[in-house]
């Protein structure tokens, strides 16, 4: 009977580049910021590394789909490099390859790097395939803004909320996050900015405004991953440690069957249940101290409140309008600037997301510090509403 890996396995190092338009750096250059830095934190050296996963979602670096262009840039010693994607849930999906070899036994000490150089790719957003003429026929087809606007209009519907109301409330969650951006040295967009200024932007997909989307980023995050008897033997102390790692993914139900509405993500729902399980948690609301979610686009941020059974449902809109999830609120989200300001490198995310998470705490996340956290989630989702994947990971003290 399987028993989940609460707290056999800790993180004793984690790095992240900075991301933004780095136009000045390779793919190579963005994966050596994160692993030295990943390495130094962790104190050990390249020989003591067992295993290693590497994600990266979109072939820009001219390797095909093999691990050689993480190990060849880092110099590993010769170990095992196993390369995954999983769409912008890619980084979450190394992450759990590595902590799943540790909980086994099969490594004593590994790690995770993700890595996106999406800036060089010549698309002005997310890179998008093209079907030909069966596209219509085989799977949904638009933007993803165009995708996830859908998302906030079958909300509205499903919950008689006014399109202006819901419009003020993505608002409240973009402002809240370029709030915490601008704290954020590493992050891509460091700037805060208004209601007013949201609610007048350029509209991208109604409801969806320019200051609704997150940014497109180049970047790197990596974690090195063991067991708390090891990590101690390494002279670590006040561990942290994963309490839950949960992944769910689409069978088809959203995207071809009736019983999906539209109005929420059926695989967050899934994997929460899952990770709360794992993790011995019953009352989300009380016992998590700080999130980083999926907010691709701020509608998603809201909505996925409700999925992770923090907000009830119905009722997101009201708790980001009373700032329950503030830097100064009950559940901060987003203390990083999220997808939205820090940025989006697709295989890079959810490792950043754990980053911020390991920083608050060990109580080294600067200005952007909160009092005593001791839980942390990530949410991160890859994919659109009608077909996805969820990863759902918690981590605290140990």
């Amino acid at each position: 009977m399987a028993s989940g890996i609460k707290d056999k396995v800790a993180i004793i190092g984690m790095g992240c580049s900075k991301f933004g338009e780095r136009w000045d750096t390779s793919p190579d250059d963005l994966m050596v910021e994160a692993y030295v830095e990943a390495m130094g934190d962790a104190g050990i050296e390249p020989n003591q590394l067992d295993a290693a996963w590497f994600s990266h979602h979109i072939d820009d670096i001219g390797s095909g789909k093999g691990g050689t262009p993480m190990s060849i840039a880092l110099r590993l010693p010769n170990i095992s490099v196993t390369r995954v994607e999983n769409y912008c849930a890619s980084g979450s999906e190394a992450f759990r390859g590595a902590v799943y070899a540790v909980a086994a036994g099969a490594a004593d000490i590994a790690i995770a790097l993700g890595m996106e150089k999406l800036k060089d790719t010549g698309y002005g957003g997310l890179p998008a395939a093209n079907y030909g003429t069966l596209g219509p026929q085989i799977g949904p087809s638009g933007s993803a803004p165009g995708n996830f606007a859908q998302l906030a209009s079958a909300y509205t519907a499903k919950h008689g909320v006014s399109a202006e109301d819901l419009k003020r409330a993505i608002a409240h969650v973009s402002v809240k996050s370029h709030a915490n951006g601008a704290l954020n040295p590493k992050a891509h967009l460091q700037k805060e900015v208004t209601e007013e200024q949201v609610m007048n932007a350029p509209m991208i997909a109604e409801p969806l405004g320019l200051f609704d989307c997150c940014g497109v980023s180049d970047g790197a995050a990596a974690a090195i991953v063991t067991t708390p008897e090891i990590a101690k033997s390494l002279g670590k102390k006040d561990l942290i440690s994963v309490k839950a790692l949960q992944l769910s993914v689409s069978n088809g139900l959203e995207s071809q069957h009736n019983s999906w509405d539209g109005s929420y993500f059926h695989t967050v729902r899934v994997a929460a249940k899952k990770a709360y399980a794992e993790a011995g948690i019953t009352n989300p609301r009380k016992e998590i101290s700080m999130m980083e979610v999926h907010d691709c686009f701020s509608i998603t941020e809201l909505v996925t409140m409700e999925d992770l059974f923090i907000s009830e449902e119905g009722n997101a809109v009201n708790d980001v309008m009373d700032g329950f999830y503030d830097s100064d609120g009950q559940l901060p989200c987003q203390i990083d600037g999220g997808l939205k300001c820090f940025g989006h490198p697709i295989g890079a995310s959810g490792l950043r997301m754990l980053y911020e998470m390991y920083l608050q705490l060990q109580g080294k996340a600067d200005k952007r510090q909160l009092s005593s956290p001791s839980i942390g989630l990530t949410h991160n989702l890859g994919g659109q509403p009608a077909s996805n994947v969820c990863s759902v990971a918690i981590i605290g003290s140990l």
